[in-house]
């Protein structure tokens, strides 16, 4: 896609909005280029051909649409559906019967947040036929609500943390020497009434500064405590991804390009690298639309993203995004990542309480 040109100084007539509009409601729907006869025959204006041909050349010239051969008809740029998503799609909501779908299968979902945040990367997909995508919390902004510690063979400790939000992260550590059952629930106790309700970083940088201190070194199950603590918040785990309804996409016309297919499954393989993307992409309150040149993660492909944060009260968890070709419904998308991102901090915080 060409980039928009740069002499959008006027605003739109209402003729030209009207057109734009037919022609992006069209091109969604067709994905072929679409012609004057088409919008002539199928839009809401009464214009003739030649009026509405004269409509699109202007509109072409102001960096709204674009025309991919001389023969073919004009396709919506970013700048196109940008205008559309700011003022000419209205306010929209998601329908009711989608709206009790949706909370009929998160109702029905693990009441345990990572099965909340499963359902939801799924309704993502399933109801946009696009891609679903959920980003759980950094590990390092994870609030403790508590810690147990479950002996294995050998010197091997399994590490249970469970999250406020009520995220629960499982790791297996090696200790220096076998700890009894009795020592570890002591340890856990201990760490659960010392720190709960603080950042996995905060309890980190604290366990960092009392490690430095020669008491430290007195009471060896003190030191025991120290040591497993620390190697239990160690944030060096990443973010989990989860990635619904590739195939979905896959099928899409824009996708029949070989070359396309592999950038995005490369894409979705570097998860580190897609979740620094989101987090660029996604800043403050609301639902942030992002599409083609906008960003890397979307000009790559000439894709969009629709995306939100969730949570629980004024504490963001993670991103919650639709991910597709440019030639989306942002109509039906936007609300529908809206109310999902709204429903699941809702559900989150239900779960805390039960």
């Amino acid at each position: 896609m060409p980039e928009p040109t740069e002499q959008r100084q006027r605003p739109l007539t209402a003729r030209e909005r009207e057109v734009l509009k037919d022609i992006i409601l069209m091109y969604v729907l067709s994905a072929e280029p679409v012609s004057s006869r088409s919008v002539s025959k199928q839009g809401g204006l009464s214009l003739s051909s030649a009026t509405i041909r004269n409509v699109m050349a202007d509109l072409e010239e102001l960096g709204y649409l674009y025309q991919p051969h001389a023969s073919a008809g004009r396709v919506p740029t970013g700048a196109g559906y940008h205008l559309f998503v700011e003022s000419l799609m209205g306010a929209q909501t998601v329908p009711a019967r989608v709206r009790r779908y949706i909370d009929e299968h998160l109702r029905e979902a693990p009441v345990d947040a990572e099965g909340l945040v499963g359902v939801t990367s799924h309704l993502l997909s399933e109801l946009s036929h696009q891609v679903g995508i959920v980003v759980s919390p950094a590990i390092g902004e994870t609030v403790l609500r508590a810690i147990d510690f479950v002996p294995l063979t050998g010197a091997r400790v399994l590490v249970v943390i469970v999250s406020e939000s009520g995220f629960v992260d499982n790791k297996v550590i090696d200790t220096e020497r076998p700890l009894p059952r009795e020592d570890l629930v002591r340890i856990s106790n201990f760490l659960t009434e010392t720190y709960s309700g603080l950042t996995l970083r905060e309890i980190r940088d604290r366990l960092l500064l009392a490690m430095a201190e020669e008491r430290a070194k007195v009471d060896e199950l003190l030191g025991s405590t120290l040591e497993l603590a620390r190697r239990s918040f160690d944030l060096a785990a990443d973010r989990e991804v989860l990635v619904d309804g590739t195939s979905a996409v896959l099928a899409q016309p824009e996708l029949a390009d070989i070359a396309r297919v592999r950038r995005l499954l490369e894409t979705f393989t570097d998860k580190a690298r897609l979740v620094r993307m989101l987090n660029a992409c996604v800043q403050g309150e609301g639902v942030r639309v992002v599409i083609g040149e906008d960003s890397d993660l979307t000009s790559e492909l000439d894709f969009s993203l629709v995306a939100t944060r969730y949570g629980v009260g004024e504490h963001a968890l993670g991103t919650l995004a639709i991910f597709g070709p440019s030639r989306m419904e942002y109509q039906r998308v936007i609300p529908l990542v809206h109310y999902l991102g709204e429903t699941l901090s809702q559900m989150l915080v239900a779960s805390r309480e039960s």
